[in-house]
C-alpha cells in the first residue's frame, strides 16, 4: 500500500514539473502584466524618471524669453500614470499648501526658448537636434548609452517580451503603459516621427482602451514638434470635444494652449490658457499659466488685462524667483495712469521685507519703469541708479538698468553717454537675443556718435573763426572765467577732503605708534616686508591690479560708482578735441584765439567735412533708428547752410525719398529745390516720377501698345513712338512692362535729341529699377556712354585717317552705336523675354532708387558716382 502511495506521489510530482509551450495568446494574462511591471517596464519607468531629475536639476526659468513653459520636468508624467505627478493629483491644491514652505526653500527654477524649454515635448528646436538624445546644452555629454535610450530600450525588451496579441488585440494591458514610456523617450529625443508610428499601434490593437485619450495627446504634441501644427491642433480639437477625464483635460489644455502659441495663433492661445486656469487647480501651475498668458496679452499690448494676468501669477506663486518676477511684470503694465504714489510705496515697501531686501536692485528696476510709465524721466533714472548700487540678483535685470540709463541719454542726444552705458549693459546681460539686439544698436550709436561731435567741434570752430577780434577777445574771457571758478571749487573739495582724511572714522588707539607694541618706540626703519609705497615694483604691479578691476577711477567719495560719469566726460572732451590737461597759458585769451584757422583752405576743408558728417547722421538717423523727423530735420538744416552741389543734391533726394509716400509736406520744399536749381540731373526726374511702389502683371492692352511703339520706334517715327509711350504709362503707372517703356524711350530721345538727354533718362530708369533686366541694361548702356572711348580710324598700316566733323551719336565706338540700333533696344513682347511675375518686376523700396553711395555712412561719403548736369 505504502509503496503505491509513495508511486503515485512521484507520478504527480513529474506531472507537475512537466512543461509545455504555450502559445503567447494563451499565457496568463494575469502573471504577464505581474512580469512585465516588475521586471523590464520598471526599469525603463525609472530610467526616465532619472533623465526628468537630471533635467529638472540642469535648468531655470527664462523669464526674458518671449513665454515660459508651463510644465516643468517635474510635472512631467511617466507613462500613462497622471496621478503621481503633484500637479494633476486631485488634491493637489491641499498638496500644494502643504508643500508650499518646503518648495520656497528650494530653487527648481526652469526655463529655456519661447513655449518649452530645450528637450520638453513642446519645444521645436528638438526637431532641429532629431537623432539626439537631449536638446539641452546645458546638460554634461554622456558617453555610452543615455538614460533616455535606456528608458526606450527597456520598453521595447517589455513589449517585445510581454505583449500578448489575441484576435487582433492587446490583452496584456501593462503594454500600453510600456507605448506611452517608448513614446515619451522618443518625443525627449526629438524622434517625432518613431514616436507617432509607436502610438499608431496602440491605436489599432488597444482601441478600446480608457487611456487612448493620454495617446492622442501624446499624438499632438509628437505632430506640433515636427511643426505640423494643422495636424496637432486637429487631434488636440477633436479630443477637446469628447468626453475624457479631468486629469487629460488639465494636460490636454496646456499642451493644446503652447502648441498654438508655436502656430502663432496668439488671440486662440489666450482663451485655451483662461481654460487651462480654470481646470488646474495646483498652485503652480495656476501661476504659470497666468504669469505665460500675461506674456502673450502684454505682446498683444492688452497691458490693462496681462497687469491682472501677472497679479494672478504673483498671487499663487509659490516660488520666491516667481514672486519677484511676477511684481517686475506688474510693474511693466502699469498704464502710466493709475495710482502711481499708491504703486510706488507698494514697491518699496515690499523691497524692505525680509528675504525681499535681497532682490532690491530688481525692485528698483520695476520702479523705474513704472516712473517711465507714468511720464517721470528724471525719477526713472534715479531709480536705475539706485538698482545699479545695490547688490547683484540677476545679471539681466543690472544689463537692462544699464540699457535704460543709456536710453536717457540717447533721448538727449548724448550719444556718448549712451554707448557707454549701452556697452556696460552687453558686459552684464545673460540672455543671448538681447544681447544681440542691444551690440547692433551700440556700433550704431558709436557711428552716430563720431559724426555728431565733428559736426559739433567744426561747427564751433567755423563760428568761432567768423568773429571780430573784439568778439573773441570777450569770448575766452568768459571761458577763462569758468575755468578758474571750476579750478577753485576742485582744489577747496580737494583741501577739505585731505583735511578730513583719517579722523573722522579713525580707530586712534588701533593707529597709534604706541598701540599693541612691547616697544616704547616704533621702527621706522625697513622691515622685512619693506614700506609698500617704497617699492616701486609693489606699486606698479598694484596699480595695474587696481585698473584691470576697476579702470580708471576718479578721485573723488563713492569712486566706485563715479566712474561713468567721469570717462564719459573724458570722452566727450576727447570727442570735441578738448584736453584736460592743464596748461600754463590757460588764462590768456590770446592762447585760444591763435589756434583758430584763418587759412581759407583749412576753413573751407573744415565746413566741407561737417557736412558730410551731418548727410551721414540724417541718413544713419533713418536707416538705424527709423526716425524720420530728426532725419529731416537734420538734412534740412545741412541744406540750410548751402554745401557744396554733390552733397546738396544727396540730402535734398534722400529727404524727398524718406517723405514723399508718408509725409508729402515734408517733401515739398526739397522737391521745389530739386525743379528750381537742379532740373536736368536724375534726382530731379525722380522727384517728378517717383517709383511706383507696387506693380501688378501686364495686359493684353500694354503688351500691344508696347508693340505698336516698337515698331514706330523702327521706322524711325520717334516722336509718336514717345508720344504713345506717355500716354501708356500715364493710363497704366503700374503694369509690369512701364521699365520696358521707359527704357524704349530712351532709346527715342537719343536718337531723337542726343545722347545727353539719353544719359539722362537711363540714369533715371538705373535709379528707379536697378534690380530689373531694364535697369541692368541701362547701367551698361551708361557704361558705354560715359566712357572715354573715342573712334580712331586707321589705314592697313596704323596711321590715323582723319574724318570730318559728324554729330555726337556717330562719334560714339561702334559697339555703342550697333547697341543702339540692334542688341539694346528693347525686345518686343513676342520676341523677347516677358518677366511678367510681380517678384521679379516689382523694385525694391527706397534702398534700390538711390544714387549710390558709401556703406558706411559715418565715413566721408564718395560722391563719384552721383551724375552730374548735363554739359
Amino acid at each position: 500500500m505504502k509503496k503505491n502511495i509513495l508511486f503515485l506521489l512521484t507520478l504527480c510530482i513529474v506531472a507537475s514539473c512537466a512543461t509545455k509551450t504555450k502559445k503567447p495568446e494563451q499565457r496568463s494574462k494575469f502573471l504577464k502584466g505581474f512580469s512585465t511591471y516588475y521586471n523590464t517596464l520598471f526599469n525603463a519607468k525609472d530610467a526616465l524618471n532619472n533623465e526628468f531629475e537630471t533635467r529638472d536639476k540642469a535648468h531655470k526659468d527664462n523669464f526674458y524669453a518671449p513665454y515660459i513653459p508651463i510644465l516643468t520636468y517635474e510635472d512631467q508624467p511617466l507613462g500613462s500614470d497622471l496621478g503621481q505627478s503633484q500637479s494633476f493629483a486631485e488634491n493637489s491644491m491641499k498638496m500644494g499648501e502643504v508643500n508650499r514652505s518646503a518648495q520656497n526653500n528650494s530653487n527648481n527654477k526652469r526655463g529655456g526658448p519661447p513655449a518649452m524649454p530645450p528637450g520638453m515635448p513642446g519645444n521645436n528646436m528638438m526637431s532641429a537636434n532629431a537623432g539626439t538624445d537631449s536638446g539641452d546644452s546645458n546638460l554634461p555629454e554622456q558617453k555610452g548609452a543615455t538614460t533616455l535610450e535606456i528608458a526606450e530600450a527597456k520598453a521595447l525588451k517589455a513589449i517585445n517580451k510581454y505583449s500578448v496579441i489575441k484576435h487582433g488585440e492587446e490583452q496584456n494591458k501593462q503594454i500600453f503603459d510600456a507605448y506611452m514610456i517608448l513614446a515619451q523617450a522618443r518625443i525627449y529625443r526629438g524622434k517625432s516621427l518613431e514616436a507617432l508610428d509607436a502610438l499608431n499601434y496602440v491605436f489599432t490593437h488597444m482601441k478600446d482602451d480608457k487611456r487612448i485619450p493620454l495617446a492622442r495627446i501624446y499624438q499632438g504634441v509628437a505632430y506640433n514638434q515636427i511643426k505640423n501644427y494643422h495636424k496637432a491642433h486637429e487631434t488636440f480639437a477633436k479630443l477637446k470635444g469628447e468626453k475624457i477625464s479631468k486629469e487629460y483635460e488639465k494636460l490636454l489644455s496646456i499642451y493644446y494652449s503652447e502648441s498654438l502659441l508655436d502656430a502663432g495663433k496668439k488671440e486662440e492661445a489666450v482663451k485655451e490658457l483662461d481654460n487651462a486656469f480654470e481646470l488646474n487647480s495646483n498652485r503652480k501651475l495656476k501661476s504659470r499659466i497666468a504669469y505665460l498668458r500675461g506674456q502673450v496679452l502684454e505682446g498683444l499690448n492688452q497691458n490693462e488685462k496681462a497687469r491682472e494676468s501677472f497679479m494672478a501669477a504673483y498671487k499663487y506663486a509659490n516660488d520666491f524667483e516667481f514672486e519677484v518676477k511676477s511684481q517686475i511684470e506688474i510693474a511693466k503694465t502699469f498704464n502710466g495712469n493709475g495710482d502711481y504714489s499708491g504703486a510706488r510705496k507698494y514697491l518699496e515697501d515690499i523691497s524692505k521685507k525680509g528675504t525681499y531686501g535681497s532682490r532690491k536692485n530688481e525692485f528698483y528696476y520695476a520702479l523705474g519703469l513704472m516712473a517711465n510709465k507714468a511720464g517721470k524721466k528724471e525719477e526713472a533714472q534715479e531709480y536705475f541708479r539706485k538698482s545699479l548700487r545695490e547688490k547683484v540678483s540677476d545679471g539681466q535685470i543690472r544689463g537692462l538698468a544699464y540699457y535704460e540709463i543709456g536710453k536717457g541719454y540717447l533721448d538727449k542726444n548724448d550719444y556718448i553717454g549712451a554707448g557707454a552705458y549701452y556697452d556696460s549693459a552687453l558686459a552684464v546681460m545673460t540672455y543671448e537675443p538681447s544681447k544681440v539686439l542691444l551690440a547692433d544698436q551700440s556700433v550704431y550709436i558709436k557711428k552716430i556718435s563720431k559724426n555728431y561731435y565733428l559736426i559739433k567741434k567744426n561747427d564751433s570752430i567755423l563760428n568761432l573763426a567768423k568773429m571780430s577780434p573784439e568778439q573773441k577777445n570777450d569770448f575766452f574771457t568768459k571761458y577763462i572765467a569758468k575755468i578758474k571758478a571750476k579750478e577753485e571749487k576742485e582744489e577747496l573739495e580737494k583741501r577739505r577732503a585731505e583735511r578730513n582724511k583719517g579722523f573722522d572714522t579713525g580707530d586712534y588707539s588701533s593707529t597709534s605708534i604706541f598701540a599693541n607694541s612691547s616697544n616704547s618706540f616704533e621702527d621706522f626703519g625697513v622691515t622685512a616686508k619693506g614700506f609698500y609705497f617704497s617699492n616701486t615694483g609693489t606699486v606698479s604691479k598694484g596699480t595695474q591690479t587696481f585698473k584691470q578691476t576697476w579702470g580708471d577711477r576718479a578721485l573723488v567719495d563713492n569712486w566706485r560708482f563715479s566712474k561713468k560719469m567721469a570717462t564719459i566726460e573724458d570722452m566727450k572732451n576727447d570727442a570735441l578735441g578738448t584736453t584736460a590737461a592743464p596748461n600754463p597759458r590757460r588764462f590768456e585769451p590770446a592762447f585760444y584765439i591763435e589756434q583758430i584757422p584763418t587759412d581759407a583752405g583749412k576753413l573751407s576743408q573744415l565746413k566741407k567735412d561737417r557736412d558730410t558728417a551731418s548727410l551721414g547722421l540724417g541718413v544713419m538717423y533713418q536707416n538705424y533708428f527709423t526716425n524720420t523727423p530728426l532725419a529731416t530735420k537734420t538734412l534740412y538744416d545741412l541744406v540750410d547752410v548751402k554745401p557744396e552741389e554733390k552733397v546738396m543734391l544727396q540730402a535734398l533726394y534722400e529727404i524727398f525719398a524718406m517723405n514723399h509716400e508718408k509725409n508729402p509736406q515734408a517733401a515739398e520744399r526739397a522737391k521745389q529745390i530739386l525743379l528750381k536749381d537742379y532740373p536736368y540731373t536724375s534726382y530731379a526726374e525722380f522727384a517728378r516720377n517717383p517709383k511706383n511702389s507696387t506693380f501688378v502683371k501686364s495686359s493684353a492692352d500694354v503688351e500691344n501698345q508696347y508693340k505698336q511703339a516698337f515698331a514706330l520706334y523702327e521706322s524711325e517715327k520717334f516722336a509718336e513712338s514717345r508720344e504713345l509711350i506717355d500716354k501708356t504709362i500715364q493710363q497704366y503707372p503700374k503694369d509690369a512692362l512701364v521699365p520696358k517703356l521707359y527704357l524704349l524711350n530712351a532709346f527715342n530721345s537719343g536718337k531723337a535729341s542726343g545722347k545727353e538727354v539719353m544719359i539722362l533718362q537711363l540714369e533715371q530708369i538705373a535709379l528707379n529699377y536697378g534690380k530689373t533686366p531694364e535697369g541692368e541694361k541701362a547701367k551698361e548702356m551708361l557704361n558705354y556712354l560715359k566712357s572715354d572711348i573715342s573712334f580712331k580710324p586707321t589705314d592697313n598700316k596704323g596711321n590715323a585717317v582723319v574724318q570730318g566733323n559728324s554729330n555726337n551719336m556717330n562719334n560714339a565706338p561702334q559697339q555703342i552705336q550697333q547697341s543702339l540700333n540692334n542688341n539694346s533696344v528693347p525686345q518686343k513682347p513676342g520676341t523677347g523675354q516677358m518677366i511678367n511675375s510681380q517678384q521679379s518686376q516689382q523694385p525694391q523700396r527706397l534702398n534700390n532708387n538711390r544714387p549710390k553711395r558709401t556703406a558706411n555712412p559715418n565715413q566721408q561719403m564718395q560722391m563719384d558716382s552721383i551724375p552730374a548736369k548735363p554739359q
